[in-house]
């Protein structure tokens, strides 16, 4: 296992990190500005209060509940940004997310150069991040618009990726970009009805996507029943939550079980496996020693590290989730 490393958004065009600090960030997606809770920001804000307060809309809680207030009665219910490459829809939800977890750019990358490299295309392994404390060898989360177009495969017909809790589908339209097979499993009808409308928005709708709406651990056993196969495997699985049926998830109790009937989907020599963690207490490491049987058999690289944003003027990071991947 490499030593940790942190991957680190930067500011690009239609996505920035503007300011964070006593438990909130301020961010901008396109034309506007959203100020949301982050536990994370344990720090004096670096702008003043009259910055904040020109937030288009924030997210409060208070003993009376949780909602956005509105500054700016123009601002739209969704909006479109560009970002990595791919084009997606914001839209500030009641649970405070937006549908995009912009930190995700550096692990987007990652899993597009490999089903490039995988299919014949000629993208180096120049992706790996630096060492804990430094910058990425990738500066930007621009993705493929960094690759050569004579570069890329036509399609990979061959490689098959599946996607658990794949959410408004950020990865699994990364990985179909690059030209690979994806099966997206999310237990949320709107979650998933997002991440096809992102599909569409991206002009990826005619991809070779499945977007199934199940329990992720009922699908993973009826896989393996069915003797299906993959070549790489995402899960960013939640602390708690419910499928469509209401099946109970809790991380304690079903992520190592989950994660052994995943190793049972690996074709016999599968490219890569990731996980992603949000979930407060956990260590990447802890994340990451459940690869390394996929180490000890296939070979390869394990990294695991922290997911970051960057403030565009102050370079101050945010950190704001985990990762542990396996590449052979």
């Amino acid at each position: 296992m490499s030593d940790l490393v942190t991957a680190i958004t930067k500011a690009s065009a239609d996505y920035e990190l503007v300011d964070s600090g006593e438990g909130e960030k301020l961010e901008r997606f396109g034309a506007f500005t959203l100020s949301r809770p982050d536990p994370q920001a344990l720090w004096p804000k670096r702008l003043p209060k009259s910055e904040w307060d020109k937030a288009d809309a924030s997210f409060t809680r208070d003993q009376a509940g949780a909602d956005w207030t509105l500054r700016n009665k123009a601002l739209p219910p969704k909006w479109e940004i560009s970002f990595a490459g791919l084009t997606l829809w914001i839209k500030p939800t009641a649970f405070k997310h937006v549908g995009l977890f912009p930190e995700q750019a550096a692990n987007w990358e990652w899993l597009q150069s490999i089903v490039i490299r995988a299919s014949g295309g000629s993208v180096p392994r120049d992706t790996a991040l630096s060492p804990a404390g430094s910058v990425p060898r990738s500066q930007s989360p621009s993705l493929l618009p960094k690759v050569p177009s004579d570069s890329l495969p036509s399609s990979a017909p061959d490689i098959e990726v599946l996607n658990l809790f794949g959410y408004t589908g950020g990865a699994t339209l990364a990985c179909a970009q690059a030209g690979a097979k994806v099966v997206h499993i999310d237990g949320s009808k709107s979650a998933l009805a997002w991440a096809r409308e992102n599909a569409e928005l991206s002009g990826l709708a005619d991809k070779p996507i499945r977007w199934i709406v199940e329990d992720a651990r009922l699908f993973v056993e009826r896989e393996i029943r069915r003797g299906r196969q993959y070549d790489g495997i995402i899960m960013d699985p939640p602390a708690f939550g419910h499928g469509p049926d209401n099946e109970l998830w809790k991380i304690e109790d079903h992520f190592l079980p989950l994660i052994e009937d995943c190793k049972k989907l690996l074709k016999p020599q599968p490219l890569f496996f990731l996980i992603n963690g949000y979930s407060a207490g956990y260590s990447p490491i802890a994340y990451g020693n459940n690869l390394l049987p996929l180490k000890e058999k296939f070979g390869g690289e394990i990294e695991v590290g922290e997911l970051v944003l960057e403030e565009k003027d102050s370079k101050r990071l945010l950190p704001c989730g985990i990762f542990a991947r396996w590449e052979v």
